[in-house]
């Protein structure tokens, strides 16, 4: 019998195994071939594509991941609810907004201004959502996703009639479809804000769950309720405003990933946030993989195959939700 600490001794070597097997497989699938033996020898055309393709591509998956799964742990916590996520209260319809407004006011500005003007709008829409929440207390937790995915449809038709007004509505449709084609190395960088976010989430996490107790316990444990709450939506803004300007939009993902962790680990969200962010990574990397290979030699965009799969677990733990009630 393995005792409980060489059990998740074990784990750890097997996670760290399995994120290394998905990273060369990304590095070396795809339609362009190079192998080990290229690179060994010193093959320039290898070398180029590696370190300015795949290598970034990679690192961006990994960022992308783990942060839009961490933004959804922390939505779940901030809103009191397991289906809440970036995706369903707004917070990535309001940063495609930003999107389209920074290119059609700010287009000669740098990445800079426009990451502030998508982090600017995330912030704003997310924390309208979030008070409206508190002002009106579902009991049903079904209704905060749908009410929240109402919300971002109103939020999506504004951008979009913005988008058509200044004829930029084939540059909002590429970003609506998340792809990792376009990452290439010196285009993905911000991303890398997804790491001090993340750990600003670890080292908040115990005052996050206290908040999703509610704002009585968390005052009466002497907590800044308000205060915990706009940390929380700043890091998912940053998170999400990152992803949309970068990658554009993965659906689903900050949803099911939390929610599958929490099946199996419970609800201390301090031990799970590692964890959220590593099968946040492993879930982007595998469906990137199989949007490659799936209609060899062209790729399918990562969206499509996250939007299938997060469907169908979405549909499971609606029923889950429901056989518990």
């Amino acid at each position: 019998m393995l005792n409980l600490k060489t059990f998740f001794t074990l784990n750890k070597l097997l996670a760290t195994l399995g994120l290394l097997v998905l990273g060369g497989l990304s590095l070396f699938v795809g339609i362009a071939n190079i192998d080990i033996h290229s690179l060994i020898s010193g093959d320039p055309q290898s070398q180029t594509i590696l370190f300015s393709s795949r290598l970034p591509r990679l690192f961006a998956i990994c960022l992308a991941g783990a942060g839009l799964s961490v933004a959804g742990l922390i939505m779940q916590q901030v809103c009191q609810n397991r289906f809440a996520s970036p995706s369903t209260t707004g917070t990535i319809d309001c940063a495609m907004l930003g999107y389209i407004v920074s290119l059609v006011f700010l287009s000669g500005a740098s990445q800079w201004v426009n990451l502030s003007v998508i982090f600017t709008f995330s912030v704003v829409g997310t924390l309208i959502f979030v008070r409206f929440l508190q002002t009106l207390k579902f009991q049903n937790t079904m209704l905060v996703p749908l009410i929240g995915i109402m919300y971002g449809n109103v939020i999506s038709a504004l951008a979009t009639f913005i988008a058509y007004r200044f004829d930029l509505v084939q540059t909002m449709s590429a970003w609506t479809v998340a792809n990792f084609s376009s990452v290439l190395q010196g285009n993905y960088e911000f991303l890398y804000l997804a790491l001090p976010a993340c750990i600003i989430a670890y080292y908040y996490a115990s005052q996050f769950s206290a908040a999703s107790v509610g704002e009585s316990f968390a005052k009466n444990i002497g907590l800044d309720y308000t205060k915990i709450v706009l940390i929380g939506v700043v890091i998912v803004a940053i998170l999400a405003a990152t992803v949309v300007m970068i990658v554009g939009v993965i659906p689903f993902l900050g949803l099911i990933v939390p929610n599958l962790v929490a099946l199996f680990m419970g609800d201390n969200m301090r031990r799970n946030l590692p964890w959220v962010a590593y099968w946040g990574i492993i879930m982007v990397l595998v469906c990137d993989v199989i949007g490659r290979v799936i209609i060899f030699p062209y790729e399918m965009p990562i969206s499509m195959i996250i939007s299938v799969f997060g469907g169908a677990v979405f549909i499971m733990l609606v029923l889950k939700d429901k056989s518990n009630a």
